[in-house]
């Protein structure tokens, strides 16, 4: 299916790996001049290297910055002013017992998974309205519409990009702009398979078995009872990010394979 994104361009934060690397080589393949963002020149360079080879032809820029600061936002801005395409994707997550998590503990995932994608829509999607067409997206989390006990502070963090987005999206009435978030459930990766390692109830199990024992005890509801592909993630948000995708604004998406049991 043609996406008809061909000629627009698209930033793409925390994109060395995982769910941003996908978003930004399906991105890629339908035409969109793609820059990602990262802290390390070498792992952006691998990430370029992957898209281009994914998509050949295609352009691909890398902007090293550390996008939870106010330095690093300015250095985007100031190598890219203009995107039609913003996808607010960088963030990361802790478990940690709730009494422990410090003030540093909660400014820090407050910084990074909210205020990153915050500063950069402040910038973008006013230049958006102006031009009467442009795609912000926030990658938040199944865990925005509930809080896991065992990562309070992740869930409020990604409560809160939900909150941010809906707020903008009122913001683009009758234009040619949306504001929509994307909810991923499990998503597989190499740091989530070496963490659900690590947590394996016994020793030996395959990385099968551990899969397996994970949805069973922690994510029993989900449906496909599998992890998510980060394939699968990016198929959903280039969509959103297409004019194909133009009926959907202010809306919550959930790619979560059915774990969170609600009929909306």
């Amino acid at each position: 299916m043609d996406m008809q994104l061909k000629g627009k361009t698209a930033i793409v934060t925390g994109a060395t790996a995982g769910i941003g690397l996908a978003i930004a080589r399906s991105l890629a393949r339908e035409g969109v001049s793609v820059t990602i963002t990262g802290r390390s020149r070498d792992k952006l360079d691998a990430a370029a290297a992957e898209i281009i080879g994914a998509a050949p032809g295609s352009e691909v820029k890398t902007v090293v910055a550390d996008q939870s600061t106010t330095e690093g936002v300015a250095a985007l801005i100031g190598a890219q002013p203009d995107t039609d395409i913003l996808v607010n994707n960088l963030g990361y997550y802790e478990a940690k017992p709730f009494a422990d998590i410090t003030d540093e503990d909660w400014l820090r995932m407050l910084d990074v998974n909210v205020m990153s994608g915050v500063r950069l829509s402040r910038h973008y999607f006013p230049r958006m309205l102006q031009k009467n067409w442009g795609r912000v997206i926030f990658m938040s989390s199944e865990v925005g519409a509930f809080t896991p006990p065992d990562m309070v502070h992740y869930g409020v963090s990604k409560s809160a990009q939900l909150a941010v987005s809906r707020g903008m999206a009122e913001l683009t009435k009758g234009t040619g702009v949306t504001v929509n978030s994307v909810l991923p459930s499990a998503t597989r990766s190499e740091g989530i398979v070496d963490y659900l390692r690590q947590t394996a109830p016994r020793a030996g199990m395959t990385d099968a078995e551990i899969e397996a024992h994970f949805f069973q005890t922690y994510r029993p509801s989900s449906l496909i009872a599998r992890m998510i592909e980060a394939d699968e993630i990016a198929a959903m948000v280039t969509l959103l990010a297409s004019p194909l995708g133009a009926a959907s604004n202010g809306a919550a998406v959930r790619v979560e394979g059915g774990t969170f049991r609600s009929i909306l």
